[in-house]
């Protein structure tokens, strides 16, 4: 395990924002439940659509959606705040 000294953009809740050394941008550190709860709902929605539920499909669709758009705007709002461009 290696010690580095980041830098912290938000507060250091869920989906915090930091700069970890040598990087030009930061990163979104998310919490490891948080990483499987996002794998299982992308696990439902391939399953949704492989048994042809578009309609349930595609409103846990629009769920991903919404919470990956919090998200980003949370990292877009923290790097605005502290004069950082984005990197895309």
């Amino acid at each position: 395990m290696e010690r580095v000294e980041a830098e912290l953009l938000t507060d250091a809740g869920n989906d915090a924002v930091v700069r970890l050394p040598g990087r030009a941008f930061p990163g979104i550190l998310i919490q490891g439940d948080t990483l499987s709860v996002l794998r299982d709902d992308v696990a439902e929605l391939v399953a949704l659509c492989a048994a042809g539920d578009l309609e349930e499909a595609t409103y846990v669709a629009g769920l991903l959606q919404s919470d990956l758009t919090a998200k980003l705007q949370r990292y877009t709002a923290a790097l605005e705040a502290h004069g950082i461009r984005t990197p895309f």
